[in-house]
């Protein structure tokens, strides 16, 4: 997890222009940073960039915190 997730915080707050000392793994996108679904989705689409994934919608639409998208994209490199 070290390794990937600093690169899910760069992308959050370059994304959602967050500073990364705002974002924590228990932060919600909704809650605490407050962004909606759609920028969630962007995050989740600039994440399928960075890591070379393709993540279905079902799988995005499940994100609620940070801690979510670093564990999606660990299982889906583990794929």
């Amino acid at each position: 997890m070290e390794e990937i997730a600093p690169r899910v915080f760069r992308i959050i707050s370059r994304q959602l222009g967050v500073y990364p000392d705002q974002i924590a793994l228990a932060s919600s996108f909704y809650d605490d940073i407050g962004v909606d679904s759609l920028d969630v989705l962007e995050v989740v689409m600039a994440l399928e960039d960075e890591f070379g994934l393709t993540i279905p919608d079902e799988a995005a639409g499940e994100v609620k915190t940070v801690e979510d998208a670093v564990k999606l994209v660990e299982a889906w490199i583990a794929k």
